[in-house]
């Protein structure tokens, strides 16, 4: 009986990199892991320490380390390297030192053959995922950005709080940067299936507290309140990289808030904004276009006019 071996390399052994293994291991999401670092030694710590997690999890998955020109044969290639922004700063600051790295990791990652997907959470996301696209020369199904999954996920929690109900039971969206100027498209926030706004028309009294404004602020700056308390943030991020890389494996056809890039959806062109998408066997089977409200189809278009604007910054061309 043949067997089809789902391999996974993460580049970049830090936290983020290390907590999407750590992931991925212990749900079994994958056969193989491959822990690429500039630091070699690193990578094969890393992937060492993972290694010794086996006999305590349900399944056993191959961790080792390994370099670019060995990502031919994987299926889903996640880049976690990057700069990390200064207290004061935004992700959009560390956006040329971001460029520079993310170059030379496509350079080499795509001359040796890779024919993928790639998953990216570097920051500021969705630029190096418009950066991948168009140095990789890959399908725009095939570049995935993690863009406003983690976003999402801290709004639910948010509103769990709230209505002392599980995350689950609510569905809803960030949209638009993984950054400042990303927004929550209120008309598509529900709870239990029912519109969070109707809800609150409904039960005036009792929700007459909540500030939904207040609500998308502190899911905007829930990462900064983490970062600045211990330096990171990195549980979040890398449970929504295994949670995109098991919908692509598994072909979950599962829709997630994903950095994609855009060609006429929401009538923006040739730019790359956190919006929710069908993720399976091929990465993206579908972008699905929320008819927003003229409020929020503002900000959407405010938000990718952001995003294109550092996009326009760069010099961009595909690896020879």
């Amino acid at each position: 009986m043949k067997s089809k071996t789902r391999k996974v390399a993460i580049v970049g052994s830090g936290m983020v990199g290390s907590s999407c293994a750590y992931s991925m291991v212990n749900q079994s999401i994958c056969d193989e892991i491959m822990m690429i670092d500039r630091t070699y030694d690193r990578a094969m710590a890393q992937a060492l320490d993972l290694s010794h997690c086996m006999d305590f999890t349900g399944t056993r998955t191959k961790v080792y380390a390994g370099t670019y020109s060995d990502c031919a044969g994987m299926d889903v290639v996640i880049l976690t390297a990057g700069a990390n922004p200064q207290p004061g700063q935004t992700r959009l600051d560390v956006l040329d030192a971001a460029a520079v790295i993310t170059k030379e990791i496509v350079a080499g990652i795509m001359a040796g053959g890779f024919d993928g997907i790639f998953v990216i959470a570097a920051n500021p996301v969705d630029i190096v995922t418009y950066m991948v696209w168009k140095m990789s020369g890959l399908p725009r199904h095939r570049v995935i950005g993690t863009g406003t999954s983690i976003d999402s996920s801290r709004l639910k929690t948010l509103l769990s709080d709230v209505f002392s109900i599980d995350p689950r039971s609510v569905n809803g969206y960030a949209l638009g940067e993984h950054g400042e100027s990303q927004f929550v498209a209120w008309s598509h926030v529900t709870i239990g299936g029912k519109p969070i706004l109707h809800i609150m028309e409904q039960h005036r009294e009792r929700f007459s507290h909540l500030d939904l404004d207040d609500i998308a602020r502190k899911t905007k700056d829930a990462g900064w309140e983490i970062f600045t308390r211990k330096g990171s943030t990195h549980f979040g991020i890398g449970s929504a990289l295994a949670y995109i890389t098991r919908a692509i494996l598994n072909d979950e056809n599962k829709i997630i808030a994903v950095s994609a890039i855009l060609e006429g959806e929401y009538g923006q062109e040739d730019v790359c904004a956190g919006v929710p998408a069908i993720i399976g066997r091929s990465g993206i089977h579908e972008l699905l276009e929320l008819n927003l409200n003229k409020e929020e189809s503002v900000k959407f278009g405010a938000s990718c006019e952001i995003v294109r604007s550092g996009i326009s910054s760069l010099s961009l061309s595909n690896p020879e």
